[in-house]
């Protein structure tokens, strides 16, 4: 039975626990947990979201049979949009996508239809389905953004918890830029375990103090969050301590069990960006 109940994430999720992988196809896996849960930490209501946007799941480890009982081997792009009521935890989806190993579907697009009516009911919103056998010779490119790079600010950091604080705007004429780091780093809200991540900022408004938006960035170090809150939480703190006049956040975070996960939130001026990878994943 393919779940519609979200949970809390520190009750019964997966995460930090022994587990048993099925290898036939099994739905009931996927662990669905309430946005809300994190956006009322930072002042956000569902009937208000003050973004569009989408999370950008990229797998690596893909496979279901063919009706003859051969493999068939093939990575997949997921598209969960921001406005939907649950996130999907994470080990819980490896887990549902491993239940495909010993699963005999017909063709691709049968996985692809499957996947998709599951992930769109545990979610609540119809989630966008991708998948590209190998024998297709899919192709993936690595690039860097079109902007500004500011890690190599010689910046002193002192602050590892998240310090919105730290954030400010120089009086200046209006800028339209892009700045993006490397830096940003957070740990699992459950078990600990780091989350390292590219964060990209567009916007268009005051210029942002570069290096108090480094020392932003940084101060996420010993934060325990899920990578889509830890987007909406620096979306949220940009827009209050700036207030700019048009906003985007994109983290494209290293891939953990076979996932990458890559939130995007803007304020609807930016467009959502392609699935270009970041070098480390």
């Amino acid at each position: 039975m393919t779940p519609t109940t979200p949970h809390d994430p520190s009750h019964a999720s997966p995460l930090g626990k022994a587990t048993e992988y099925q290898s036939h196809y099994a739905p009931e896996l996927l662990y669905p947990i309430p946005r809300q849960l994190k956006r009322s930490e930072i002042g956000i209501v569902d009937a208000a979201l003050p973004f569009v946007g989408e999370d950008w799941w990229n797998a690596y480890e893909l496979s279901w049979l063919n009706p003859k009982g051969k493999p068939v081997v093939a990575v997949g792009s997921f598209r969960v949009p921001a406005d939907s009521p649950n996130l999907i935890e994470s080990k819980s989806f490896k887990l549902y996508l491993n239940s495909f190993n010993q699963t005999s579907f017909p063709t691709t697009e049968a996985v692809s239809a499957t996947m998709a009516r599951d992930l769109s009911a545990a979610t609540g919103r119809p989630v966008d389905v991708s998948l590209q056998p190998l024998s297709t010779r899919p192709a993936a490119t690595i690039g860097i953004p079109e902007g500004i790079l500011i890690d190599d600010l010689d910046v002193a950091c002192d602050r590892y918890q998240p310090a919105p604080e730290l954030l400010a705007t120089m009086p200046d004429e209006v800028v339209e830029e892009t700045l993006y780091s490397h830096l940003l780093k957070s740990n699992c809200l459950v078990t600990g375990q780091p989350d390292w991540a590219m964060v990209v900022i567009r916007y268009r408004g005051q210029p942002i103090d570069r290096a108090g938006l480094l020392r932003y960035i940084v101060s996420f170090r010993n934060h325990n969050e899920f990578h889509e809150q830890c987007v909406e939480r620096i979306f949220t703190d940009l827009q209050a301590r700036c207030q700019p006049q048009a906003l985007a956040v994109h983290a494209r975070y290293t891939r953990r069990g076979g996932l990458d996960i890559n939130p995007f939130r803007s304020t609807g001026d930016n467009p959502a960006p392609d699935n270009t990878r970041e070098i480390r994943q």
